[in-house]
């Protein structure tokens, strides 16, 4: 039996009733087997900080640990101008510094995101991959998951009722198991 693929999710989103939010309770739910997916919440990390950053919070600590505990992690990210948020860049800084501690070091990496607009956060997740390449990490190419006029597609629930935003997030989680397989070796 091979061994359980340990997948760390968290959202580029504060916003306590976010679509990506929703698009990562679907993935809890859409998970393959032979994996987990845990989440992490990303309120209350600090500002990076060079100064500081030999000296990280506890809430720093906790998420450089869930990753380095993680064998593959999942982002959702939102769109805000034509970017990522501020709190997921944050968020990543925090989590790979001090230069020579990066906990995204080797990590595969599956990228989905929800948006009002039509474009489903395709330029935000281009913009993420660029900044996982000096991270050494294996972003996931494909499926693309991008869920266009969200409020259309998940309910008042927070629940993603859009069967085709369900199957590509359940084929984004079937490819990143695999290849967290396969460069695991």
């Amino acid at each position: 039996m091979e061994d359980v693929v340990k997948i760390l999710g968290f959202a580029g989103s504060l916003r306590k009733g976010s679509y990506n939010r929703s698009l990562l309770r679907a993935a809890q739910q859409l998970v393959p087997k032979g994996a987990e997916l845990e989440t992490f919440d990303l309120d209350g990390m600090p500002f990076f900080n060079q100064d500081l950053e030999n000296e990280p919070t506890d809430k720093v600590k906790e998420f450089k640990a869930k990753i380095r505990a993680a064998d593959a992690i999942l982002i959702a990210t939102p769109e805000y101008n034509y970017s990522i948020p501020g709190v997921l860049k944050n968020a990543i800084d925090c989590a790979s510094r001090p230069y020579g501690d990066n906990a995204f070091e080797h990590k595969t990496i599956a990228i989905m995101g929800a948006s009002i607009g039509m474009a489903g956060t395709a330029r935000a997740q281009y913009h993420l991959r660029q900044c996982f390449v000096f991270l050494t990490c294996f972003a996931l190419n494909q499926p693309e998951v991008m869920v266009p006029f969200a409020q259309d597609k998940i309910d008042k629930d927070g629940n993603v009722t859009d069967e085709k935003s369900r199957e590509k997030i359940r084929e984004l989680l079937e490819n990143l198991v695999a290849w967290t397989r396969r460069l695991k070796g």
